[in-house]
């Protein structure tokens, strides 16, 4: 292979990934090598975004076997590993997009390989693209987070093929100082989340547009409701072939309380808690909706219905639309107030911080076992991340020292 090409797309999606056939152009221990890789990526099929993230990290190891190393999984050492690594951390500029292309489309009746695809993708936040900067392939950096994700992925990949007979050791196992890899942060990392005054300005936006045009912004609202009080995944809002949310998932038990049932990651089912706010904002989307008040349990009914069309919501990609045109709106008003930082800060906002926020504020005044529960965290110290009342104390401690004392 002419090592001076970029890469094509080896690992479709996962739709088509079922049939998939290598490239011709590889050797017979490559097509091995690539099979083997299919196989361990079919495990992932109850989650969209697991599977995603697997096929990358999946996909730069074998590009990087076929172009780079010319070695098969079978000849890979500790060191191979380590080598691995540091290429991910600065690899060839023709690597890496500005970007993110999709890695096959449709051509002649065929899957074809998208030229324009490359296993890494630079991109700007998006308040720097409102300023008018766009991505540069020469100040590409792997995050922190990332290079834990190779290890972490790469270790479960060869513990499969181990297991498989298909190796006889992983590498990634045996490389015991990953520390020169990964940094070591004292205290807990920082949680994205909107500040007070924001998500004030966030569900005001969300309310005025309601009221304005309820036939696109109702949706709007109670949208943005159920991700800030339910703390749920944009994946979960979305219908998928493992999931499809109906309003008969918010039900009633014996006692009369509401619960909402939804599968988040890993395919793991949970029931939330649903507060009386809560309750409230499904009545008004389903009065807009024309429907009852509350549902019973055979409305099988979609929770987030299609606009135009029949059926559920299905694209992520559409709900964070929304859930952004929410967002720039609440800037405009910011910025019309003069709240200009509030503003800049809340460019950078995602969805994702709509779930970090409800989190952040519950742990204030719920006990902590009841919100892990609802956010589904596999444990207490992932909940304890959102709590920064010792934060508080401590920079308050801090605030008024002197630079000396006077006797």
């Amino acid at each position: 292979m002419n090592k001076k090409q970029p890469p094509l797309p080896l690992f479709d999606s996962l739709d088509h990934l079922k049939n998939w056939t290598p490239p011709e152009t590889l050797t017979p221990e490559q097509k091995r090598d690539f099979f083997a890789s299919c196989d361990f990526l079919k495990n992932y099929t109850g989650s969209q975004g697991t599977f995603n993230s697997y096929r990358r990290e999946i996909e730069r190891l074998l590009q990087w076997c076929l172009h780079i190393a010319g070695k098969s999984f079978k000849q890979i050492k500790r060191e191979d590993i380590e080598t691995f690594v540091c290429f991910c951390q600065n690899p060839p500029k023709d690597w890496i997009g500005v970007k993110k292309a999709p890695r096959f489309f449709e051509g002649d009746g065929e899957r074809l390989p998208n030229p324009e695809w490359r296993p890494f993708v630079l991109t700007v936040s998006k308040a720097a693209h409102r300023r008018g900067e766009r991505p540069d392939s020469k100040s590409f950096e792997l995050s922190l987070g990332s290079t834990k994700e190779i290890f972490s992925i790469l270790s479960t990949f060869f513990n499969y093929l181990l297991q498989d007979d298909y190796v006889f050791m992983n590498p990634v196992a045996l490389i015991r100082q990953k520390s020169k890899f990964i940094r070591k942060h004292q205290g807990a990392p920082k949680i994205r989340r909107l500040s007070e005054l924001q998500w004030q300005y966030v569900v005001k936006t969300a309310q005025q547009l309601a009221e304005l045009d309820p036939q696109t912004h109702e949706r709007t609202l109670f949208m943005m409701s159920i991700l800030y009080m339910m703390y749920l995944r944009i994946s979960e809002l979305a219908a998928s072939d493992r999931w499809v949310p109906s309003m008969n998932h918010f039900h009633r038990d014996s006692e009369g309380n509401w619960w909402f049932t939804t599968v988040g990651k890993g395919n793991k089912e949970r029931q939330i808690a649903v507060s009386n706010a809560m309750l409230e904002a499904l009545k008004r989307w389903r009065v807009h909706l024309r429907l009852a008040s509350l549902p019973s349990p055979a409305d099988m009914s979609s929770l987030f219905p299609k606009i135009k069309g029949i059926g559920p919501i299905t694209s992520t990609t559409y709900i964070r639309k929304v859930v952004q045109y929410c967002f720039d709106k609440s800037i405009e008003g910011l910025t019309q107030e003069g709240l200009r930082e509030e503003a800049e800060a809340l460019s950078e906002a995602t969805v994702h911080w709509l779930r970090h926020t409800g989190i952040s504020d519950d742990v204030k005044r719920r006990p902590r076992e009841h919100v892990r529960d609802d956010a589904g965290h596999s444990s207490s110290m992932i909940t304890d991340k959102y709590i920064d009342i010792e934060l508080k104390e401590r920079h308050r401690s801090a605030r008024n020292k002197p630079l000396f004392v006077e006797s």
